[in-house]
């Protein structure tokens, strides 16, 4: 950092608070109507599409990115724990892209980006904007590790801040922020993705923590804009799918969301004008029901509310109409949920390809070796290892009936095997033998990667809300004269310099697409008595909550819910799920003993939700231990609606 760039800490630091919901004092209505809009809804979301929204929805006051989630929670706490930085490391990366515009806007940045070192995030965005001649106000609201009389909280209850321990904290501290401080930018350790949103609504239309009503909406509102573009258009397309298929240039101009929201809780969410992706009653279903487990008690640490009643209504192809959320009963979580790390093992995994004749029963006799010598060298550690063949039954969406996939159109078959070991010495050991399958194993072997490491798992309580503390910080930013600038430079020059900068580069950089959106066609009735995928009658998004499934069932032509609900039940679930379990692309008779004593544990709840007259499905135990600990593929089980949507089902009369 240059000698010349100075900090001035406004407020020092806070009086820490504890998590007890208290009323506001007289708070104001300082608009009638707040634009919040989400940048990012997760930590590789794309920096150019925020900036697209920032230049082209002038009615903006806020923009959000969330980018924090529980794996990338985990993998923070691990890098800081080896020395490195504790914060997202991108955050300069988006600062840098967003804040002259948005400074120049009045536009409100808020963050959790500070991950497990907040007053880290802030010092790497107060530097920045020294470099590029802003001056800002920064704040930053994160957990605290001391209570109010200066006492440590750690206890038996909690592992402690300084241990990695994280809790999903409210809106709260933001709003005191914004209430007390009126920042550029807030930053945030983990607080609860919804309440990122709702904290400026909160703060700008004057509610209070007891207007349940309005509060209701508006987490209604948080909710749908959390997951970024995956509300208008991302995530949705489905070749195959009539009601779900457009063109891939319909993707090129995707717009993120962002909310309408006016002081009596009415809500509208929006995309970019004529922007392309798709803003629809099918994309914001589907995004209601993403992760929520019961939708009639949706729990964030500010309220629990009742998603049951929602509905949707298209105003036009750029805005969608919400409402129907109401608070639950009870209304408020007693307790707040803290993660704190624990380590879960040791993970080994290795890869490698066998193509063209039989490559198939060469993969299999690879991975019979593998385990051979795994248990040759460690007895009894071989069922501590899956296996799967990429681009064949890695997924499991053809469920158990792989002779619908026949071997002999395999030409193409990738193994991989991944073990999760209560040892590193077993880690390493089988890295060290999967290698050898390159001179000891079946022809035509090749492209081997492998690979290990430590595995975190975030462990979860439930804490009172008295022994969760949080506190604040404020600092400014401050651009003194110095004989490297002009003496005649005048105050906001810099600032206009910035600005020009951004508007050559983005001239040249994201120029707007000219798409022809493809409406999909309207709805009918799916067939009665005959066998059909579930495909031809809904779509669904699938979520994970950290070893629990969500998946969603979403009929295209809603009065078919009816006859759905007589399909889906629990045993038909857990049918559907149960291949998921096996540890083997090629079970022998011991094998299939183990996915058998595991089903036992798989739990399934089903909810109806007749506002959108939808299905929400909660499987329990079924995530191999969730993402960041799983040995397949795909750790989160976002893959897992197709798994559900090429289930063959017959609809009664």
């Amino acid at each position: 950092m240059q000698d010349w760039v100075e900090f001035r800490e406004a407020v020092a630091l806070e009086e820490v608070q504890n998590c007890v919901v208290k009323l506001r004092s007289n708070p104001q209505r300082h608009r009638n109507k707040v634009y919040v809009g989400c940048g990012a809804g997760f930590g590789g979301d794309r920096p150019m599409a925020a900036l697209k929204l920032l230049e082209r929805v002038e009615e903006l006051n806020y923009i959000v990115l969330e980018c924090l989630a529980e794996r990338t929670l985990a993998d923070r706490y691990r890098v800081m724990m080896s020395g490195g930085k504790g914060f997202d490391p991108r955050v300069k990366e988006w600062l840098s892209v967003l804040l002259p515009l948005a400074l120049d806007r009045g536009v409100c940045i808020i963050t959790n980006m500070g991950a497990i070192d907040p007053p880290g995030a802030q010092k790497e965005i107060l530097n920045l904007a020294s470099n590029l001649g802003l001056e800002i106000t920064v704040a930053i609201a994160y957990e605290s590790l001391f209570s109010h009389s200066g006492n440590s909280v750690l206890s038996n209850e909690s592992s402690g801040v300084g241990q990695g321990r994280s809790t999903y904290l409210g809106a709260a501290p933001i709003v005191h922020c914004l209430e007390n401080y009126k920042p550029h930018v807030v930053i945030t350790s983990r607080v609860a993705d919804a309440a990122l949103f709702l904290a400026p609504m909160v703060y700008e239309l004057g509610w209070d923590w007891n207007d349940f009503e309005e509060l209701a909406q508006g987490t209604l509102a948080s909710h749908l804009l959390e997951c970024g573009c995956q509300l208008t258009g991302g995530y949705f397309t489905h070749p195959g799918d009539a009601y779900r298929d457009f063109s891939f240039e319909q993707l090129l101009d995707l717009s993120l969301p962002y909310a309408e929201v006016s002081y009596k809780g009415e809500v509208c969410v929006g995309k970019e004008k004529d922007s392309g992706g798709l803003l629809s009653y099918s994309t914001c279903a589907e995004q209601l029901l993403y992760e929520v487990g019961d939708p009639a008690n949706y729990i964030t640490p500010d309220l629990v509310v009742d998603f049951s009643d929602v509905q949707f209504h298209q105003i036009s192809k750029d805005k969608v109409h919400c409402k129907g959320a109401k608070p639950s009963n009870p209304c408020r979580p007693e307790k707040l949920l803290q993660l704190f790390p624990n380590e879960s093992g040791w993970k080994g995994w290795g890869e490698i390809s066998y193509g063209g004749q039989e490559c198939l029963r060469r993969a299999q006799a690879a991975e019979y070796l593998v385990r051979s010598w795994m248990d040759e060298r460690y007895p009894g550690i071989e069922e501590k290892i899956v296996a799967y063949i990429m681009g064949y039954d890695s997924l499991k969406a053809i469920g158990g009936n792989k002779d619908s996939c026949s071997a002999k159109e395999v030409i193409d078959a990738r193994l991989r095997m991944d073990g999760l070991f209560d040892q590193e010495e077993h880690a390493d050991g089988f890295v060290q033998e999967f290698i050898a399958l390159y001179t000891n194993g079946p022809a035509g072997g090749g492209g081997i990667s492998t690979g290990q490491k430590k595995e975190v798992i975030l462990q979860k309580l439930l804490i009172d809300r008295e022994n969760i503390f949080w506190q604040v910080n404020v600092k400014n930013s401050i651009i003194p004269s110095s004989e490297n600038q002009s003496a005649n430079i005048e105050k906001g020059q810099v600032c206009t310099i910035q600005k020009k900068k951004y508007e050559g580069s983005y001239a040249t950089g994201i120029q707007r697409l000219t798409t022809n959106l493809k409406e999909p066609p309207s709805p009918v009735s799916a067939p009665s008595g005959s066998e059909i995928a579930l495909y031809h009658v809904a779509h669904s998004r699938a979520g994970d909550k950290g070893n629990d499934l969500n998946l969603s069932i979403i009929p295209h032509f809603p009065d078919d819910i009816g006859r759905l609900r007589n399909v889906i039940t629990p045993h038909w679930v857990k049918n559907a799920v149960s291949p998921l379990l096996e540890f083997s692309s090629f079970p022998n008779d011991q094998a299939t003993q183990c996915p058998n004593n595991l089903l036992e544990h798989v739990l399934v709840e089903i909810y109806d939700v007749p506002g959108i007259s939808s299905l929400n499905i909660v499987v329990r135990n079924i995530l191999d231990g969730g993402v960041n600990c799983s040995r397949r593929i795909d750790r989160h089980g976002k893959t897992l609606s197709d798994l559900i949507l090429s289930q063959k089902v017959i609809l009664p009369l």
